[in-house]
């Protein structure tokens, strides 16, 4: 690929719902530039700092470019190269020495820089292998989905919907750090008239957008939303003419409401009765209103179902389900009413049996590892332990794993500790592949020869597929081919079905077929009535609660509650925990703690002062940020380092027995909770993997 080109393409980052477009320019397979894409629909030419830090993947000293096999004991990082064919042969014989049942695939973000490409092709390699293989999604946005698919409110309204047409404008638990395309429509809503209000744990950088700022605890967010729903109810609020058409169960969850009074959640999230009052009177009078819901932080606690089970009540209540404006705004993990990409799996079937497979539920698959049941466990795009609560249990799980190979652009924690084999990853310029927003597909094209000898999550499937006869694995002519399969459902309008060629024709955009921008118009809600269900009868057979509810964390002996969740500097644990990019590096050099100046003083603790958060699973250390962005009694971090989950929780959310009841999205998330002490000590904190 020589001479100079100029090529449309996509940020790697998965900041879904949020794709961001690029413009790079490469020459003699180099890339010379790269920026925002002002033509991009969605992006607008914004790139944030994690995009902008990308091309530094490239010429990388740190970046694998060769297979690496471990030398000497697992955790003392010692490796020596080998060649490509005596890795597949390591893996090969590991596979066929055991059963495929006891064959693990976990895949991360890293796997889906190019869109579905991998990820699916992983899935196919699985079911036909008859390996285990999980949602990724329980890590993430599963546990939101879940609740909200228990309620019935799984599909949003697009920012556009919320630009044009919200009057008023919950950013309940979302940050721009996870969306940040949002900002513009912000803007703009707000220009025009529009009342935002956001409710979080702590400021973020979209408070600088909003007209009111209300901070909660941790996992307070159902008490808050229930309490909103009771003054609704009470203050004759609500659209009875939408209840009785479009919902189920408003009788019995009536009565419930009238013990979830504001002063009884005042006690719970620290808000001012009258202040809880006048929310839910703006929300249900000053409409349209629409609720941007957090796609991940919000439910990562112990009872993480409930506020995604009880938020969307609120549009329920007052009818805001299927306008314009309203309803549930744009969300990670969520889209509107439109066509995606083809069903590329609908051509084979699952070869393990399903009593031997273990569910997409963390606490299992955990447990599965500690019980010895795997054998071996490919890791894909992952660094588990920064994913995984209660690392420490995790940790002793893959140590009883014969092999574990970790597929990656850098090492990692995971790798490093654990890693039998680690095989190298092409960075996304070095693939073809395809990138979703809520309105539009982009075409990624292959730019740049990939470096060294790393070679696609593809390449790599397919001949490890052909070295273990598995059959019909690509049944494509190229890689094109397999993208155009997952083009298909796409119609151009003469009705030929939409492919890589005619992307490129277009500039490499594609406004997505059968999109609206309002969702439920039709009023046909994703639950088993096609309702909307305050009452849950299939959540009551599973054994859980069939009213929405709120259930208070159960207390530890340490003092400050510990919460986590993502900044714009960082993305999760991508490039080893943000340490293999210089710039990233610079804005992220260490772990660092918010912790209120009240907490901090308690403590003798000034800020930027080397500490240790503690409890009784573990400790990590990090630095102080002392501000009064958080409210006292809680601290926060973002996530990503691989310290952290020494410390959270790693209970089940759900039983197992509930695991499944929404369709396609498991409720298999373990809780992140954690109560830890803060305190200063001597020693410095060096920079990550120093």
């Amino acid at each position: 690929m020589v001479g100079k080109r100029q090529i449309t393409t996509m940020c790697p980052m998965n900041c879904t719902p949020t794709q961001c477009g690029m413009r790079i320019e490469v020459e003699d397979n180099k890339l010379i530039s790269l920026k925002g894409d002002a033509q991009n629909p969605d992006s607008r030419g914004f790139l944030c700092i994690r995009g902008r830090a990308t091309p530094e993947i490239f010429d990388n000293p740190k970046r694998l470019l060769r297979p690496l096999r471990r030398v000497g004991e697992r955790g003392e990082n010692r490796w020596e190269p080998c060649s490509w064919d005596e890795a597949y042969e390591q893996i090969v014989a590991a596979i066929q020495q055991t059963q495929p049942e006891r064959v693990g695939l976990w895949r991360g973000h890293g796997t889906g820089t190019t869109g579905p490409t991998g990820n699916t092709l992983i899935t196919r390699f699985g079911m036909l292998g008859g390996y285990q293989q999980w949602v990724s999604a329980i890590i993430c946005w599963a546990m939101g989905g879940y609740g909200l698919g228990l309620t019935g409110a799984l599909q949003t309204n697009t920012k556009e919907d919320m630009a044009a047409n919200s009057r008023t404008i919950l950013l309940w638990g979302a940050t721009l750090a996870s969306q940040p395309d949002l900002a513009p429509h912000l803007v703009a809503a707000r220009k025009r008239g529009a009342h935002i209000i956001q409710i979080d744990t702590r400021r973020t950088e979209a408070s600088s957008h909003a007209d009111e700022v209300i901070l909660l605890p941790p996992g307070s967010d159902a008490a808050l939303a229930l309490a909103l729903a009771h003054v609704i109810v009470q203050e004759g609020l609500h659209d009875q003419t939408f209840i009785d058409e479009h919902t189920l169960g408003f009788e019995q969850f009536a009565a419930h409401l009238q013990q979830y009074t504001p002063e009884w959640a005042s006690t719970i999230t620290r808000i001012e009765p009258e202040r809880i009052r006048e929310l839910a009177r703006r929300y249900a009078t000053q409409t349209p209103a629409v609720i941007v819901l957090g796609g991940s932080s919000i439910f990562k606690h112990q009872h993480g179902w409930e506020p995604a089970r009880a938020i969307p009540c609120l549009p329920a209540l007052t009818g805001q389900l299927g306008i314009a404006g309203g309803g549930m705004g744009q969300r990670h993990g969520a889209a509107p009413e439109s066509v995606g990409y083809a069903n590329v799996l609908a051509d084979i079937t699952q070869k393990m049996p399903a009593a031997d497979a273990i569910p997409s539920h963390m606490p299992s698959i955990t447990e599965a590892l500690t019980n010895g049941q795997l054998d071996v466990l490919l890791l894909l795009g992952s660094n588990m332990l920064s994913s995984y609560a209660d690392s420490n249990e995790l940790a002793r799980g893959l140590d009883k794993t014969r092999l574990i190979v970790s597929y990656d652009l850098f090492m990692n924690e995971s790798a490093r500790r654990y890693a039998d084999l680690v095989l190298p990853a092409t960075a996304w310029l070095e693939d073809i592949g395809l990138k979703q927003t809520a309105t539009h597909i982009y075409l990624m094209e292959r730019a740049l020869i990939p470096e060294g000898e790393c070679r696609s999550l593809i390449t790599i499937l397919r001949q490890l597929a052909e070295r273990l006869d598995i059959a019909n694995f690509f049944p494509w002519q190229d890689e094109e081919a397999y993208v155009n399969a997952l083009l298909a459902a796409q119609k151009t309008p003469d009705g030929q079905a939409l492919t890589v060629e005619e992307m490129r024709r277009r500039g490499g955009y594609w406004p997505k077929n059968g999109l609206s921008h309002i969702a439920y118009q039709e009023y046909k809600f994703h639950t088993p009535s096609h309702k909307i269900e305050f009452w849950s009868e299939r959540a009551r057979q599973a054994g859980l609660a069939p009213l929405p509810t709120y259930t208070a964390p159960a207390g530890e002996q340490y003092p400050l509650r510990f919460s986590q969740g993502r900044t714009l500097t960082a993305f999760h644990s991508f490039f080893d925990e943000g340490q293999a990019l210089p710039t990233l590096a610079r804005a992220n050099p260490w772990p660092e703690l918010w912790i209120h100046p009240e907490d901090a003083r308690k403590r003798q603790i000034e800020n930027g002062a080397a500490i240790v958060i503690s409890n009784q699973r573990g400790q990590f250390e990090a630095r102080a940020h002392v501000t009064p962005d958080i409210i006292p009694g809680t601290v926060w971090m973002r996530d990503g380092w691989s310290g952290i989950n020494r410390v959270t929780n790693g209970a089940p959310i759900v039983p197992l027995h509930a695991n499944d009841l929404v369709p396609n999205i498991p409720g298999g998330q373990s809780a992140f909770d954690a109560w830890v002490e803060v305190s200063a000590t001597c020693a410095s904190i060096p920079t990550a993997h120093d």
